[in-house]
């Protein structure tokens, strides 16, 4: 196993708080998958129909992994196709 040498990221010049604080905020990024931020349902937070519809938007509808309520413990991309073909199937109706 290789040692390491030294410091890559942020460097070791980077000593104060705040320095610290300033490169985690410019350089962070979410590596998770968002998901529940178009709700489908019935009730007044939901975000659209059973079948994809904007509430309220005549044929606008939202076809991705923001209609699932919470983060499943797997790779999202399973339910990401089955919500696409889910979409074109309503579509096409």
């Amino acid at each position: 196993m290789a040692e390491v040498e030294a410091e890559w990221r942020p460097g070791p010049s980077l000593t104060s708080v705040d320095g610290i604080l300033r490169y985690v905020r410019e350089s962070a990024s979410s590596i998770f998958h968002p998901v529940g931020t178009c709700k489908m349902g019935t009730g007044p937070d939901a975000v659209e129909d059973d079948e994809l519809r904007v509430h309220g938007n005549g044929g606008l509808r939202v076809v991705d992994r923001s209609i699932v309520p919470t983060l499943i413990s797997g790779n999202t991309n399973a339910a990401a196709i089955r919500i696409g073909e889910k979409g074109a199937d309503s579509m096409l109706q």
